[in-house]
């Protein structure tokens, strides 16, 4: 049983995330989540600044945030949902994608947005998880998916 349980509304803040998630600049697209219930939901928040990487070459004139990178910031959201759940030792379990499905893009992200991702679980078995995302901007469904995750030990010198 994970130590950090938590309820309805329970907040992540940016140094948790760092602890949970091995992911760094420029690409940890998580900033912060909140309503973590564990084994069962969490909500990602992702402030789209600007300054992002990507945003010089997609594109120069009208940026907008590339849509893999919209399911990327929903499978680190479900990752740091598992690593919580599980209490992972990020120092010796990485949580690696394993599949997408379903995946729909509705709206663009563009700089000045918040992105709000709710992940929920639809199914967890050991060190694998299975979850349902949507991403929102102002309230409306930006980007949805299907995902699923586990937990790998990382091998040494790999």
């Amino acid at each position: 049983m994970a130590s950090d349980e938590g309820s309805a509304g329970t907040a992540i803040d940016y140094a948790e995330v760092m602890r949970r998630i091995p992911h760094r600049y420029p690409f940890l697209l998580v900033d912060r989540a909140e309503d973590f219930i564990a084994r069962t939901s969490i909500t990602g928040i992702k402030n789209v600044s600007f300054n992002e990487p990507f945003f010089p070459g997609h594109f120069p004139i009208d940026p907008v945030m590339p849509g893999v990178l919209i399911v990327e910031a929903m499978a680190q959201t479900g990752a740091l949902l598992m690593s919580k759940s599980l209490d992972v030792d990020v120092s010796n379990k990485v949580i690696m994608f394993m599949s997408i499905d379903g995946v729909r893009f509705r709206r663009p992200a563009r700089p000045g947005d918040q992105l709000r991702m709710k992940v929920e679980v639809t199914r967890a078995r050991g060190d694998a998880y299975k979850f349902r995302g949507e991403t929102f901007i102002d309230g409306k469904l930006a980007a949805e998916a299907e995902f699923m995750a586990m937990a790998v030990t990382v091998e040494e010198g790999a």
